[in-house]
């Protein structure tokens, strides 16, 4: 169970990796943005011309700051996709959309719940008896400040579903609704139910955070220091984004009312301040103290330990340790990756890791002892020091005072580690033993050493279907794309000749069409499982490629032969849902059609714009692109509507549905509107099947009409064999 919390603790802070990542990006235009049109920045170095108001350059560094600050505004939305694509397995595209989707739902039912109760009045305005910023604009939505809070939930939840649901299998009726497609319309369900749970509990928690960053902010320093040790002391264990996100971004790092509007977390905190630093005398030390310390030992003091491990190299490996070592260096200085110099502590003497936590987590306490200032984006490189400390000025940032305080650390940091590898002899990079590679060492390197002392070696899963699947395609090899449509897995394979199709229908497949190096596999509305499954499986499969095998024998069934002894017991009439000309399925200018893969019935050329309900009965489902519906009969016959053949390239134009899903109709009530003179130039064909999708095996089609029929007319009969 521990190892399971930790795992999952871990996949948690990666997924803030994706919505992190854009932060610097969008504090770099902030910044610039924000530096370069500053009054008193234009001033003081003379660039009234270059930058003053109404030139160029001006122009665009507004719009560069505005950009940048659209990105902060948007956080919690930003955190609900990130997250729920970082957490989600698969089909992360999916868990995108269902996070946005979700993350709306969510908020307008707390917006719901807020209105109802009088907490926002009728105006839009917020009562006076609400306390002041607990209520917030989310994307235009007024809802509970949660901040990025907000969004994590989303995704965490999101995520969450998309696991377990992505590849659910519905009943046969409800079967286009499965697989992924389901994920958006579960997670609009219970998002809808948590908005309304947030709405009594948010309030709660929201005062529980407020309390704890209370008593954070109120340790002082000792509370900065607390927080510098622990955060470094994760870095390990990859959980230091879980920790520390809670400070920069939410109430848990402090709340400050800046420009007329209550702002929660230190990153916030100082980007709302840089947006507004023509009114800020100086940037609040108590919103920065979480990051304005990194300067001190990413800038200074690592690259000291890196020129102590140099000079402890041996003579003849120094060469090769100092580009190392220099490399990684210049990345810790420039950028804030402390990966590479951390991890070689950790991997080889942890004991020295075990010291640059200490010094670490003490600079985060001298900063803020020290009233210094500067913000970042990521993480505390040169890049971030200059234009969040320099180009601010020190009357804003005492950027200043990390110089002295950073030569100290240099030199704290070099002897301290001189000293210990010298005294210990740890095998820091170049003083490894003569058969060791003289490297760095990442993160990877960790967990694979963990994983071998642990034994931990995952076992492959089984999927037979996906194996015969990919058996049937000609192998993994012969597999250069998988998709599928409502029905159909389509494949385009590299050679057309090493395809069987009787493996292919072994799993279950209705059909095989081929089309050139398209092949089309027939599974009906489960198919969008059966795709997610096998892209699974083509992950990990060995990639081999199937030598061409006899294919199974296809076997024929005769329709119009009964077995001896058998004689019709009842039969099921089912009316036309078109008027037109109706003739047999096996005209169907569609091989899969045709020959019945899909199910048997019959076709039928509209002459009138209207698809009605055959009999009474259940709109099962209307396809996204509208050219197909599936009913269910009063008696329990489950029928596919399609109208033309190869209408779904079409998206849904031509098409206007009148019904819904789920929606009873009487025979006869219309459910589509066609636009025929479109459809006939735009389509392949207009000619329609009408299928009878899951006869029993005692079952079959007999046609009642052919030529002009009209619909509400018999169309075909069931005939029921004993």
């Amino acid at each position: 169970m521990k190892d399971k919390i930790f795992g999952v603790l871990q996949r948690v802070g990666r997924s803030f990796m994706l919505p992190i990542a854009i932060l610097p990006v969008a504090g770099l235009l902030l910044g610039i943005g924000s530096s370069f049109t500053n009054a008193t920045t234009i001033e003081t170095y003379g660039l009234t011309k270059i930058l003053g108001d109404g030139t160029l350059l001006h122009s665009l560094l507004v719009i560069m700051n505005s950009v940048g600050s659209a990105v902060f505004n948007n956080l919690p939305l930003i955190f609900a996709v990130g997250v729920a694509i970082g957490m989600a397995k698969k089909e992360k595209e999916v868990a995108a959309l269902s996070a946005v989707i979700a993350f709306f739902v969510m908020n307008t039912a707390i917006n719901a719940m807020l209105t109802v109760t009088g907490q926002i009045l009728a105006n839009g305005e917020i009562a006076e008896s609400v306390l002041e910023g607990t209520i917030t604009s989310v994307c235009g939505i007024q809802s509970l400040q949660m901040g990025v809070f907000g969004g994590i939930i989303v995704g965490l939840g999101v995520a969450a579903l998309h696991n377990k649901f992505y590849r659910i299998q519905l009943p046969n009726a409800l079967s286009f609704f499965g697989g992924t497609r389901f994920v958006p319309i579960i997670s609009t369900i219970v998002y809808m139910f948590v908005g309304i749970l947030l709405y009594f509990v948010w309030p709660v928690v929201q005062n529980g955070i407020y309390a704890l960053g209370g008593l954070v902010t109120g340790t002082g320093y000792v509370g900065t220091l607390i927080f510098g040790l622990i955060k470094r002391a994760l870095i390990p264990f990859g959980l230091h984004h879980v920790f520390y996100m809670p400070f920069w971004q939410t109430a848990v790092g402090g709340t400050m009312e800046v420009a007329g509007q209550m702002v929660q977390g230190g990153q916030n905190i100082f980007f709302a301040q840089l947006a507004d630093s023509a009114n800020i005398a100086h940037f609040s030390a108590d919103a920065t103290r979480y990051f304005s310390g990194e300067f001190i030992f990413m800038i200074f003091g690592l690259p000291g330990a890196a020129l102590a491990m140099y000079q402890c190299a041996k003579p003849e490996k120094k060469k090769q340790a100092g580009g190392l070592l220099l490399s990684a260096a210049l990345a810790c200085m420039a950028t804030g990756i402390t990966e590479p110099l951390e991890f070689s502590f950790l991997f080889v003497a942890p004991a020295l890791f075990a010291v640059q936590v200490v010094l670490a987590g003490s600079a985060y306490m001298i900063a803020h002892m020290l009233n210094i200032a500067v913000g970042l984006t990521f993480s505390g490189g040169f890049l971030d020091f200059f234009l969040f400390g320099i180009l601010q000025g020190n009357a804003k940032t005492s950027w200043m005072r990390v110089i002295p305080v950073g030569i100290i650390y240099f030199f704290l940091y070099y002897f301290i580690f001189k000293f210990m590898i010298k005294k210990f002899d740890f095998k820091t990079p170049g003083r490894e033993d003569d058969d060791v590679e003289t490297k760095l060492y990442t993160k990877a390197d960790v967990n694979a050493r963990k994983e071998a002392q642990n034994g931990a070696v995952e076992a492959g899963s089984s999927d037979p279907v996906s194996e015969a699947i990919t058996r049937g395609l000609g192998g993994k090899k012969n597999i250069s794309d998988v998709d599928c449509c409502a029905t159909r897995l389509r494949c385009t394979v590299k050679d057309a000749s090493l395809v069987n199709d009787g493996v292919l229908k072994a799993t279950g497949a209705s059909g095989v069409v081929h089309k050139g190096l398209g092949v089309q596999v027939i599974y009906g509305p489960n198919v969008t499982v059966i795709k997610s499954n096998l892209e699974d499986y083509l992950e990990t499969a060995p990639d081999t490629l199937e030598t061409p095998a006899e294919a199974a024998e296809t076997q024929e069934v005769n329709e119009q032969k009964e077995e001896a002894g058998q004689k019709v017991v009842d039969r099921i009439v089912i009316s036309s849902p078109i008027t037109g000309v109706a003739a047999e399925l096996s005209t169907a200018p569609d091989e899969a059609f045709a020959q019945k893969m899909m199910g048997d019935g019959a076709v039928v050329t509209p002459e009138d714009p209207y698809v009605r309900a055959p009999e009474d009965g259940e709109v099962a489902f209307v396809f996204d692109t509208k050219h197909a519906i599936g009913f269910v009969t009063e008696s329990g016959i489950s029928l596919l509507i399609h109208v033309g053949i190869d209408t779904v390239k079409l998206n849904g134009e031509g098409f206007e549905a009148l019904v819904e899903s789920g929606q009873e109709v009487k025979k006869g009530d219309p459910m589509l509107k066609l636009d025929l003179d479109y459809l006939s130039k735009n389509a392949p064909s207009i000619v329609s099947p009408v299928l009878c999708t899951e006869l029993e095996d005692n079952q079959r089609i007999h046609l009642l009409n052919e030529g002009q029929v009209k619909a509400g007319e018999p169309l075909f009969e069931i005939e029921v064999l004993q």
